[in-house]
């Protein structure tokens, strides 16, 4: 393993969605391993002559794979991981995670905190450009948050600015743009006052939600982000060309502050929604990394160009409370507990991963130095008879002699049908039920799930920011990552001190009690969580693959 990668961050193309997450959203939901691009491929001779090219050239140019085109490069609609690997190295916010995983400067040089922890006034460096050579400005920012908080932009991440007073408000029409406590003093100089103290925000702030727009370029063009010729960038990288749902090149962003540290000429982006092809493509050079088709990954796993590491996210199925017979606790958990995670973290999806028995996934710290996941334990576990017994009694209270028929969505993917299938199989075993399944496109799927149309349905989250509370405040009320049709005012108030509470021991005791009650209440069972696992070529060396947070190539180089 090369000692100079630190980080690791699942290369797996995830279109998540948001929180998060991570696509699903965000949180983001991400769509691991596969979602939505057709297969695409080169033929040889196309593939020699870029070789030849970049040899002749002396060009650096890293070959990666995306997956998918990306859903957009606005940064407050791109909210997912087919989005946020390339938008975190077209652009940089205030705060960017640094090589130790924390969040330091980026286009803020330095900040300062008010005495009660309210207002953070951030001093923005003087070379900090836009690729077009404009200043980056402290109106750049106010102008995306505004954006971002708008109704009519409709974004998934403007629930992330609702630490920042007056964001909530405007986002749900209940204020003003002028309400949110975002202010420019100055070209250089940017005042946010928040709702409450909040320890975690410079994390917050390194999401790619919170990246600046160019004010002056969006006024004029709209679309700006649509296209290569209009894009502009403020980070390491800018967009030199997009064939749209085919590649995508970047190039080394001559304006960017830091521009010396980056070693990288180019970036290939492919878009290859299929594990096979893009492990091929690896295996002649046309990709610099690649993840593990889950058939080989017993054979692959133990090579010396294999990494694994640990990376914020879970795979779990909602339940549609609206809809029989999920309106029902008992069946719900009956449901949880006929599934055997071991199982389908062991033979299915295999690359390592580990199977969930909560929701928070390993790596958050708690105030006591322990892992949160070890602190909460776990909150449901494989257990057929108790999981019959559960059914039964669900049943009888509903009155139900037959159970009605239950469908189990997910989004296309060679990995996302495999669990589907096995579900369906450990659910007819341990609970004589029958399941149909059904598969849609990721973008149709999206959108019914998020309309409650989906009766039973898998989904995915990556963290945006570094801290439990943000997978357990996907379902709170009416939050755009809920998505189930639930309510509860107990745990409504749980998150909202898990936020707020300045006593870390106390905010942790909130957090531990929400998870608990999610999981009693069951209406989201989780499967497994994600880790990283990618091939890289000996060539290769300095990503970023942080185990919470976005994929960075500014450190990246190619020997």
């Amino acid at each position: 393993m090369k000692k100079l990668l630190l980080f690791l961050l699942a290369l797996t193309t995830v279109v998540v969605l948001a929180a998060c997450t991570a696509n699903e959203d965000a949180g983001s939901e991400e769509e691991p391993d596969d979602a939505g691009a057709e297969e695409t491929t080169e033929t040889e001779e196309s593939e020699t002559e870029a070789k030849e090219e970049e040899s002749e050239g002396e060009e650096k140019v890293l070959r990666l794979n995306n997956g998918v085109e990306p859903t957009s490069l606005d940064p407050s609609i791109g909210f997912d991981a087919v989005s946020w690997d390339p938008l975190n190295n077209l652009m940089e916010g205030l705060t960017r995670l640094d090589q130790d995983s924390v969040a330091g400067a980026g286009v803020a040089e330095d900040w300062d905190l008010s005495e009660d922890g309210l207002t953070y006034t951030f001093h923005l460096r003087e070379d900090a450009n836009w690729s077009n050579g404009d200043p980056v400005v402290a109106e750049d920012f106010v102008y995306a948050w505004k954006y971002m908080l708008s109704p009519d932009t409709a974004s998934a991440a403007a629930f992330l600015a609702y630490f920042i007073e007056g964001g909530e408000a405007f986002n749900s029409g209940e204020g003003t743009a002028d309400d949110v406590a975002v202010t420019a003093i100055d070209e250089k100089t940017l005042e946010v006052v928040l709702e409450a103290p909040t320890g975690f925000f410079l994390d917050v702030l390194t999401n790619p939600a919170f990246f600046p727009i160019n004010h002056k370029v969006a006024e004029a063009n709209p679309d700006w982000h649509a296209e290569a010729d209009s894009f502009v960038a403020n980070g390491p990288f800018m967009l030199e060309s997009w064939e749209h749902d085919s590649e995508m090149e970047f190039a080394k962003n001559p304006e960017y502050w830091d521009a010396d540290t980056v070693k990288l000429d180019k970036i290939h982006w492919a878009m290859v929604n299929d594990t096979n092809t893009q492990y091929q493509m690896f295996e002649t050079g046309d990709l610099d990394t690649a993840t593990v088709p889950p058939e080989l990954s017993d054979e692959l796993l133990e090579g010396d160009n294999v990494y694994i590491g640990n990376y914020g996210g879970l795979e779990f199925f909602r339940f549609n409370i609206t809809e029989e017979p999920f309106q029902n606790k008992k069946i719900r958990q009956a449901f949880a507990y006929a599934v055997n995670r071991q199982d389908i973290a062991d033979f299915v999806v295999k690359n390592g991963v580990e199977p969930a028995y909560g929701f928070v996934s390993p790596g958050f710290t708690t105030p006591s130095g322990e892992d949160f996941r070890d602190g909460n334990g776990d909150l449901v576990s494989f257990d057929a008879n108790y999981a019959k017994q559960l059914l039964e009694e669900g049943m009888a209270e509903e009155g139900y002699e037959e159970l009605p028929p239950v469908v189990l969505s997910y989004n296309t993917s060679d990995t996302n049908k495999a669990v589907a299938e096995t579900m369906q199989s450990m659910l007819s075993e341990n609970l004589d039920v029958k399941v149909t399944l059904e598969n849609q496109e990721w973008n149709v799927f999206a959108e019914a799930q998020q309309n409650l149309e989906l009766q039973f349905s898998r989904s995915s989250f990556i963290n945006d920011y570094s801290d439990p509370v943000n997978f357990l405040e996907s379902f709170i009320t009416d939050s755009y990552m809920n998505r189930t049709g639930w309510s509860n005012a107990e745990y409504d108030e749980l998150i909202a001190n898990g936020k707020s509470e300045t006593d870390e021991e106390k905010r942790y005791e909130y957090l531990y009690e929400a998870e608990k009650l999610l999981a009693e209440e069951m209406v989201a069972m989780p499967i497994r969580y994600y880790n990283t696992v990618v091939l890289e070529a000996d060539s290769i060396e300095g990503i970023l693959r942080h185990p919470v947070g976005y994929f960075d190539l500014k450190f990246a180089d190619k020997n």
